[in-house]
């Protein structure tokens, strides 16, 4: 390592591996430290091993201009707690984490570990040679949050290595390709969900060692499920052991508040200093190549787009395209997903086309006008017809995922069941028919986790999921199961995969009176083609004509309404033969039975 070029590219914002170069790196007789406080009179390492209170040799040299500070302190080990303790200008003494710790003490105690860079005996190699960037690929992604997904018996968590092992038991049995866990870098307060970080390089002790997570990930793609991390990229805790005034001064942070502060009462990352560049730019590196992680979820980016006067943060703007360029030229193959809830255009376009460069957006305003429609009486929904059209005015503009997240199910929004207007028992059909409409919208599918069997209860993060339900409630099994279902038939139908505008017709969309709406999708050439058949009303459709493609014969794939699910459908007709009368348009059409709030998928069986 060439340590005048590391500090060169640090200071300009450039080096993508800074935690191998700034932070604790043990070896077998001593331990470097390195940190950046530019504003700092004086900084020292301060431990077990020192009773809090630094030695002569415990304190650190200047070694750059712009402030980074170095020591090397013999017979330090791994497995030695430390902070640093930085002298601000007045002369005040403050302790602080390291922010580039690979391991920290498990809260409520904040101090950073001895570590290392983690070391794991890889077995993923079949997984990663085969990983692409796919947008004709199904992704259909499970969103976890590891503390409360399953707890032992005492109310303990789980390990990375015992929850693996459980959740791709699961994964599997559910038919999901991906999970999506919330944050695991490094945090201090549980009820943040891991949303306000101080460890950005250090997987937080929760749930073990490094290494256990990285376990974890070994496991997950050596049974073909992707992981996906959720980071924040935008803000930061303002917690005393944090990031926050590192040095004294707005080191990480703007140091006018207007800039500076956010509505979650957390600080803004600078993107204007290089060093903050380098900080993040490293981050995101880190799990990628460290850990193998397959994809980045990108929370709040909004807040790093605008200010609060909603005028257009350019440095950030500028920022996001470096960082995500960046990280694509060396990682051809993983997803980049933009959390973002503002209509900013060409977040999923090349920075070369003057886009932002991620992989996917989430698409926010389909999922707010979708629960928004959902949660109407079915008497009154013809009067909301458009908020159920309206996304597909747009669908093909970004590169889009469905989500119906975490955030969805917190706070006094309900839980998914109890969004649904009406009796337990049109809850569960309007359900299956909001992840029916889900899974065959154009755009790639997450779900968070509880929503796949219908909890009742909002997610709450120190509980786990409401898993009795399965024994005790056959609506939640019902759900479970064509959920299950559903997932299964996204797997095979690649006709579900293909997002663009050319995989997309309309059937029929403007029969607002009777809260109907049929498209089809399809692969560009037609060799394969689903039709999705939606009634939102609450009353039976007799015979109801779909136009139709082709002439033939074609079968009902599945049936929400279906009696193993937990519905009534007493419609025992599977196939149905062409009609050769024109009908939407389209030269043949087929009648069918469309029960009350339901949802049918439908193939052609035989061509004539």
């Amino acid at each position: 390592m060439n340590a005048s070029f590391e500090q060169y590219l640090f200071h300009r914002g450039e080096l993508t591996e800074t935690y191998k170069y700034l932070g604790a790196h043990p070896s077998r007789t001593s331990t470097i430290f390195r940190v950046w406080a530019p504003n700092a009179k004086s900084a020292a390492i301060v431990g077990d091993f020192n009773n809090w209170i630094p030695r002569d040799i415990d304190f650190c040299k200047r070694i750059t201009e712009a402030g980074v500070w170095e020591v090397e302190i013999l017979k330090l080990k791994k497995g030695n707690i430390y902070k640093f303790r930085i002298e601000k200008e007045n002369g005040e003494m403050v302790l602080k984490s390291d922010p580039y710790a690979f391991y920290s003490e498990i809260r409520p105690n904040t101090a950073s570990i001895v570590y290392g860079l983690p070391k794991f005996r890889w077995g993923d190699k079949r997984w990663l040679n085969k990983r692409k960037l796919d947008f004709t690929a199904p992704i259909n992604i499970y969103e976890v949050h590891l503390g409360s997904w399953l707890l032992k018996d005492d109310g303990t968590f789980y390990n990375y290595r015992e929850l693996a092992e459980k959740l791709v038991e699961y994964l599997n049995e559910m038919n999901y390709t991906h999970i999506e866990i919330m944050p695991i870098t490094e945090y201090p307060f549980d009820a943040s969900w891991g949303y306000q970080g101080t460890g950005y390089f250090s997987a937080t002790s929760r749930y073990g060692s490094p290494e256990d997570f990285m376990y974890f990930i070994n496991y997950l793609h050596q049974h073909k499920i992707g992981v996906i991390l959720d980071l924040v990229p935008g803000h930061f805790c303002k917690d005393a052991h944090g990031l926050y005034r590192f040095d004294g001064s707005a080191c990480y942070e703007f140091e006018n508040a207007e800039l500076g502060e956010n509505e979650w009462g957390t600080a803004n990352f600078n993107i204007s200093r290089n060093e903050v560049k380098s900080f993040l730019l490293s981050a995101f590196n880190f799990w990628l190549t460290e850990f193998h992680i397959d994809g980045i979820r990108m929370d709040a980016i909004s807040n790093m787009l605008y200010f609060k006067d909603n005028s257009e943060n350019l440095l950030s703007i500028e920022f996001l395209k470096y960082l995500n360029q960046t990280l694509h030229q060396k990682f051809h193959d993983i997803m980049l997903i933009a959390e973002d809830s503002s209509a900013y255009p060409l977040v999923t376009k090349y920075p070369s086309d003057n886009g932002l460069g991620f992989d996917f957006k989430w698409n926010m305003g389909w999922m707010n006008d979708t629960l928004k429609y959902m949660s109407i009486d079915p008497f009154f929904r013809k009067d909301h017809h458009g908020k159920l059209t309206f996304s597909f005015m747009y669908a093909f503009s970004e590169n889009f995922l469905l989500p119906l997240s975490h955030d969805e199910v917190v706070h006094g929004k309900n839980s998914i069941l109890n969004k649904m207007p009406g009796y337990y028992e049109d809850k569960l059909s309007h359900v299956k028919n909001l992840y029916s409409y889900q899974m065959a919208h154009p755009g790639k599918k997450l779900n968070f986790m509880g929503n796949e069997f219908s909890q009742g209860l909002e997610w709450r993060y120190y509980e786990e999921l409401e898993w009795k339900l399965l024994n005790e409630n056959q609506g939640s099994k019902d759900i479970q199961e064509y959920t299950k279902a559903l997932n299964k038939m996204y797997l095979e139908e690649k006709a579900l995969w293909y997002d663009g505008q050319d995989g997309f017709e309309w059937i029929e969309h403007e029969n607002i009176q009777e809260n109907m709406i049929v498209f089809l999708r399809k692969i560009p050439d037609m060799s394969e083609f689903i039709i999705a058949v939606f009634n939102f009303s609450g009353k039976e459709q007799k015979k109801y004509k779909i136009g139709v493609p082709f002439n033939g014969e074609y079968e009902i794939i599945l049936n929400s309404n279906d009696k193993k699910f937990g519905g009534d459908s007493k419609n025992k007709k599977k196939n149905f033969k062409t009609i050769n009368e024109e009908w939407n348009y389209r030269k043949y059409h087929i009648e069918i039975d469309v029960s009350k709030n339901s949802s049918l998928f439908i193939k052609i069986k035989n061509e004539n």
